[in-house]
C-alpha cells in the first residue's frame, strides 16, 4: 500500500544524525541515540522517519558524501529492519540516496529539488523510491542572503514544477512524487507566512504537499528569548494541514499526532465555513 492519497495527515519525523543541527545540536549524532529516537518517533505513531546527515540550516557548511554516508546509512538499516515505519534519506547527493535505498530506505528527500544533483531523479527512479522536492533559492550556505521575489508562491510553483517534470522524465513514478515550498530556505520571515497561506495554489501543481516549519525561525524570529517553539509549531502546522499540507515534517512527533487527529477530524467535517482548504 502507498504512503498517498491518505484520509490523514501524515507526520515525518525529523531525525538529524549532525553534529550542528540547528534544533538538537547534535543530540542525535551518536549511532544508539539516533536508532533509540527513531524507534521513538515509530512508537509515538510518525508515519516516516527522515534520516539526515548534513546540516542544511541557514550558513550551514557541505560534508562530503562519503562521510554522509557513514552517518545515515548504519542508522538507516537498523531502523529500516525494526520500525515497521517507512524510512526517508535527507539529502541531495546521488550517492548518499543510492546507498540508503540500498540499505532500506523508501523515500528520498532532496532539498535542492533535484538541483545540487543531475543523478538524483534517476536514482530515485531505479529505486522505486517517493521521492520529496524542494523548493530553495541558492545554497543553505547563501540562501539567506538577502532572498528577494517577484512573485513568490508563482516562482516556487514554477520551480517546483520543473522539478516535478525532470522526475518524470527519469521516470519517477507520478504516484511516488511530493513537493515541498521550502519553508525557511531562501526566504524572509513574511515569505515563509505567506507560503503557509497559500498552500491551496501550490495543491494545484497536482500533488502532494510537504511543509517542513517545525521549531525554524517563521517562530523564533517572533519571540524575545529562548522561549519554547513547540507550542507556536502545533498551531502553524494545524493551520498547514488545514490549508492543505499532506505530510508535515516536525521534531515532536507525539504532540503532533494528537493535533493532528483534531485537525483530520475538522476536515472531514466541512472545516470553517468560508476558508477554503484547496
Amino acid at each position: 500500500m502507498g504512503l498517498f492519497p491518505s484520509s490523514r495527515t501524515l507526520i515525518m519525523g525529523i531525525l538529524n544524525v549532525t553534529p550542528d543541527s540547528f534544533h538538537d545540536g547534535g543530540k542525535y549524532f551518536e549511532y544508539e541515540a539516533a536508532v533509540e529516537r527513531g524507534m521513538r518517533m515509530a512508537a509515538e505513531g510518525a508515519d516516516i522517519i527522515d534520516v539526515g546527515g548534513e546540516s542544511t540550516r541557514p550558513g550551514a557548511h557541505p560534508v562530503d558524501a562519503n562521510t554522509e554516508m557513514e552517518r545515515v546509512c548504519p542508522v538507516v538499516r537498523e531502523l529500516a529492519g525494526r520500525a515497521n515505519v517507512p524510512i526517508s534519506v535527507d539529502t541531495s547527493k546521488a550517492a548518499v540516496a543510492r546507498e540508503a535505498l540500498a540499505c532500506g530506505a523508501v523515500m528520498v528527500n532532496d532539498i535542492s529539488g533535484l538541483s545540487f544533483d543531475p543523478d538524483m531523479a534517476q536514482t530515485a527512479a531505479a529505486a522505486g523510491a517517493y521521492l520529496s522536492v524542494m523548493h530553495i533559492r541558492g545554497t543553505p550556505g547563501t540562501m539567506q542572503d538577502d532572498p528577494r521575489y517577484e512573485d513568490l508562491l508563482e516562482e516556487i510553483c514554477s520551480f517546483l514544477s520543473d522539478a516535478v517534470a525532470r522526475a518524470l522524465e527519469a521516470g519517477v513514478k507520478k504516484e511516488k512524487i511530493i513537493i515541498d515550498p521550502g519553508i525557511g530556505f531562501g526566504k524572509t520571515l513574511e515569505d515563509n507566512y505567506s507560503i503557509i497561506a497559500g498552500l491551496p495554489r501550490l495543491r494545484k501543481i497536482g500533488f502532494p504537499v510537504l511543509v517542513g516549519l517545525s521549531c525554524k525561525s517563521l517562530i523564533g524570529r517572533l519571540y524575545a528569548g529562548d522561549e519554547d517553539r513547540l507550542p507556536a509549531t502545533l498551531a502553524l502546522n494545524a493551520l498547514a494541514a488545514y490549508r492543505g499540507a499532506d505530510v508535515i515534517r516536525v521534531h515532536d512527533v507525539g504532540p503532533h499526532v494528537l493535533a493532528m487527529k483534531a485537525v483530520d477530524m475538522l476536515k472531514s467535517v466541512g472545516g470553517l465555513d468560508g476558508l477554503d482548504t484547496r
